[in-house]
């Protein structure tokens, strides 16, 4: 590991966990381009760049408790793992089966047990059974900031979402709700 790795957690999570590990193998190519590749399904997996600064913004630490909201792939839920390391625990939903079961062999290529993906209800935004969470990561575009998130926070927790191409940053500082603006972005809509 650089020096620098040891000083950037989001670095170091991308040093060892490969993205091509999470790409259909049709795209795996692609996998060292700074673009989103479609997975199929009409998703896609995030450019680096955008996965970076939505981690460096969430600011996961060791031992935290994370929901990654859109999975996807599984990649940024296994870097999520990583960053947090053994002592926290990393939930990962995404509402398309298929991407769901190919996550999650594509993280049993990591031996990370606290890192789990599940299959998304359509009727319920996130995972309120596990709430609270210290850190919501949300890869999909809102119309709105979502209440039935910000409720799944934990008190100093924060979320990072794009809503209406905007990139979010959401504290909870106890009955007060803290949203910074962080640039925009585009994505595939959430739900």
């Amino acid at each position: 590991m650089r020096r620098d790795d040891v000083d950037d957690p989001v670095a170091a999570a991308f040093a060892a966990v490969a993205r091509e590990d999470f790409l259909p193998d049709e795209v795996r190519g692609l996998a060292a381009e700074d673009q989103p590749v479609p997975l199929g399904h009409g998703q896609t997996n995030s450019q680096p760049r955008t996965v970076a600064n939505m981690l460096r913004l969430l600011g996961a630490q060791p031992g935290h408790r994370v929901l990654d909201v859109g999975a996807g792939s599984g990649w940024s839920t296994a870097l999520l793992g990583h960053i947090v390391g053994e002592t926290g625990a990393v939930l990962g939903t995404e509402l398309v089966p298929e991407l769901t079961q190919d996550a999650a062999g594509a993280l049993g290529k990591y031996p990370m047990s606290w890192v789990r993906v599940r299959q998304a209800d359509p009727e319920v935004l996130g995972a309120p059974d596990e709430a609270p969470f210290d850190r919501i990561l949300v890869s999909a575009e809102a119309a709105e900031l979502p209440d039935q998130l910000v409720a799944q926070l934990a008190e100093g927790g924060t979320m990072v979402i794009p809503v209406r191409s905007q990139m979010l940053h959401v504290e909870k500082r106890g009955e007060d709700i803290v949203t910074t603006r962080h640039g925009p972005y585009s994505f595939v809509p959430l739900r």
